[in-house]
């Protein structure tokens, strides 16, 4: 079963006041909010930025890994196969666990497992305003140690005028969505609210692995010439039909849709009928109070308080269970002893997650920008398993806990940072964190108790060079030192306890801004220590299994660009090389195996973009992405080798003025996949049988946008 994922915004803003004054100092409050977390635009660090006209050409219903799969170096995977439901996200190689998410400067990564769930989030690119990427090491931020990449998430800002809208959007596999908007505008200069509602439902391309996707935003804001205070009020619900388990090579040839998950089979192991619940069912509320604070023209701040409950389980048809292993006697029914079953359990999670962060930030407006920020949060997860109904199960067992145990984990980090320019052409960025940690935890799974403790704590500098040529070129150099802890996982299902990674990261980049061309180069080297990298494997609920490969390193090539063919025309690559290696790796057993690549890490990931937009009101563009080959495994087993792949999308965008009946009139469509190629984007090995994860063939989204 999934995590908990939080998500506790600290909101974001943009206000356009009749008062002047009050304009001019909720731009200074929205800057503390966005700098504390994210990059400037000549910050000596690698990154990419896109903003809400971007999000809205593909906002069509896929979850945000999706819409953002055209950035440089970046390979996304859906378990459904159509980017609805349960999809992952990797960036360098480095998996969803290894970047570091933030909404607004609260940490969304989940405090147990540190994986992103976006199915948790449907429809949360709706009330999106822009999202940065920052790749390697990034700037200090909440939340758990950025391994690959920074994501943050900035939600939508104030509005001065009243506006509502209507999204709809329909596609393959009986995919829809349906949002409504609303917002009431800047009412007395110091007033909004905002909110929307959202539904998702797709079939999915994978057999029976459907999503039913249900979302809730709701904002109140109190806005002067100095201060802001705004409570968020927000949730989802999913039930997903789980396709986790993937597929093995010869159902891959004969059947790519099959689904193991919930298959029933006879004594002869054919399968007779499939367990129509086989489903994961997750709620989750959030709450959050966000006070921002301009207390002059040099000094401002901010502070948010958070609280995220969550609660559900992963349902399950299990056949052969040993009744003893769920911590019963057997059933006797005359003579006859029943020491196996087939039954139905659920594996729940039962959790909260609260906290605060805080920021405050100098600016004099000349050379110096300082912040000094931080954030306490604590989280609590109950992981127990309850079975609902059983052959020969008594009654009186039913919907006991067979395992229980609790998750405890306190998270404080605090961080100073220093952005100084030395002359016109030189700027200086420092950036000093420490991280403090204490997990725990206590109880029993799988028939073994279990009690882990681990204290850590991190120091993690930072600094950088711009240095600015001209107008048009700059180039920049980082250095950035990065600890991380182990997930959940790591410590419970590792024979060894885990040890904390640690990561020192260089970056040496080249930037270029003509009227004609945007270009952005980089080369970086990641060295490793104690890296926890993907075996393969995974467990009994999908999550992938790691494990401590010593010293490892990634060194490589990128590059983007947006080049200006003529006024209509628009070019945009982007290329990403790289070299990932574990050093002198050592198998199951023990044996040295030398340097072998790092799992699931392509040495080629190619983007290109080819983009006509004559106007403001059209654009229509051709996306293409390549995929080199990689490796399911770190000892580099010919089977568990995933081919390159290649595929190409059609996405285009209208916009209408129509009078006397909307305000605007946005129709768009995403073609995925439009020469139909059959590849696989994600796996995992079961011993040494590989099993994987097909992707959809060509398929489309097509959307209409009301706006009042």
């Amino acid at each position: 079963m999934k995590k908990l994922i939080i998500l506790s915004v600290f909101c974001g803003f943009s206000v356009f006041s009749q008062n002047n004054d009050i304009k001019k100092d909720t731009i200074k409050l929205n800057e503390v909010l966005v700098e504390a977390t994210r990059l400037s635009k000549n910050a000596p660090f690698t990154q990419s930025n896109l903003s809400k006209k971007d999000l809205n050409k593909r906002n069509l219903g896929q979850d945000i890994p999706f819409l953002l799969r055209y950035l440089p170096n970046i390979v996304v995977t859906s378990d459904a196969g159509a980017g609805v439901g349960y999809t992952g996200i990797r960036v360098r190689g480095s998996d969803a666990t290894r970047v570091n998410v933030t909404i607004n400067g609260i940490p969304f990564n989940d405090s147990e497992s540190q994986g992103t769930f976006w199915v948790d989030l449907p429809d949360f690119a709706s009330v999106t305003q822009s999202i940065q990427l920052q790749r390697g090491v990034g700037t200090s931020t909440n939340g758990a140690g950025a391994f690959g990449a920074s994501l943050n998430l900035l939600t939508d800002g104030i509005s001065q005028q009243a506006s509502a809208e209507i999204n709809n959007s329909v596609g393959s596999f009986n995919t829809h969505k349906h949002t409504i908007k609303f917002n009431s505008g800047l009412l007395n200069n110091h007033f909004e609210m905002a909110g929307s509602l959202g539904i998702i439902k797709s079939d999915g391309y994978v057999d029976r692995a459907s999503s039913d996707l249900k979302s809730y935003y709701l904002s109140a804001t109190y806005v002067n010439e100095k201060t802001l205070i705004k409570a968020l009020a927000f949730g989802g619900h999913e039930i997903t039909y789980q396709s986790w388990y993937g597929i093995d090579a010869a159902t891959l040839k004969s059947n790519r849709t099959f689904n193991f998950a919930g298959a029933i089979y006879d004594d002869t192991w054919n399968v007779t009928d499939f367990y129509k619940d086989q489903v994961d069912n997750y709620k989750q509320d959030h709450f959050q109070l966000h006070i921002n604070h301009a207390f002059n023209d040099f000094w401002s701040g901010n502070l948010a308080f958070h609280y995220t409950k969550g609660a559900g389980y992963f349902e399950e048809y299990q056949q052969d269970q040993v009744v003893s292993d769920y911590g019963l006697t057997p059933i006797n029914i005359g003579a006859i002893e029943f020491a196996t079953t087939d039954l139905v359990r659920r594996k729940w999670l039962d959790n909260d997650f609260y906290g605060a962060t805080f920021s405050l930030k100098y600016n004099d407006l000349k050379k110096v920008k300082f912040i000094f920020g931080g954030a306490l949060n604590h989280y609590k997860g109950e992981h127990f398993g309850r079975i609902i109904s059983g052959e020969f199960i008594a009654r009186a067992d039913l919907f006991k806990n067979y395992y229980f145990n609790l998750g405890d984990k306190t998270d404080f980090n605090t961080y100073s940072k220093l952005d100084y320019q030395i002359s016109d052409k030189v700027s200086l960025y420092g950036d000093l964190q420490v991280r403090f940690l204490n997990y725990k935890i206590e109880g029993d799974e799988n028939g073994l108790d279990i009690n882990i403790k681990d204290n850590l704590t991190f120091f993690n500098p930072k600094f950088g060079l711009n240095f600015k040529v001209n107008n048009s070129v700059s180039a920049y150099f980082s250095y950035a030192k990065a600890h991380k802890e182990p997930n959940r996982t790591d410590y419970v299902e590792s024979e060894v306890f885990p040890k904390p990674e640690s990561l020192d990261d260089f970056e040496l980049g080249y930037r270029l801004e003509t009227n004609a061309a945007k270009v952005n180069a980089n080369f970086y080297y990641m060295s490793y220590k104690d890296q926890l990298v993907l075996t393969g494997a995974i467990d009994d609920v999908g999550n992938f299994i790691r494990a401590n490969s010593g010293n490892s390193y990634r060194l490589g090539f990128e590059a983007d660009a947006v080049i200006k063919l003529d006024k209509s025309f628009f070019w945009q690559p982007n290329f990403a090389f790289s070299k990932n290696k574990n050093r002198h790796f050592l198998d199951e057993n023990g044996q040295n195996l030398g340097n072998t690549d790092i799992s699931f890490s392509p040495n080629v990931v190619l983007g290109n973009a080819l983009v006509f937009e004559p106007s403001k009101a059209f654009s229509v563009g051709i996306l293409s992405k390549l995929v080199g080959s990689q490796f399911m495994s770190n000892n580099e087993l010919p089977a568990s080798k995933l081919p390159s792949y290649f595929t190409t999308d059609l996405n285009f965008a209208i916009k209408l003025f129509p009078k006397n009946t909307f305000k605007e009139l946005n129709i768009s469509s995403l073609v995925n996949n439009i020469f139909n190629k059959k590849y696989v984007s994600n796996g995992y090995l079961w011993g040494v049988d590989p099993y994987y994860f097909p992707q959809a063939g060509i398929n489309f989204l097509l959307g209409l946008n009301l706006k009042f």
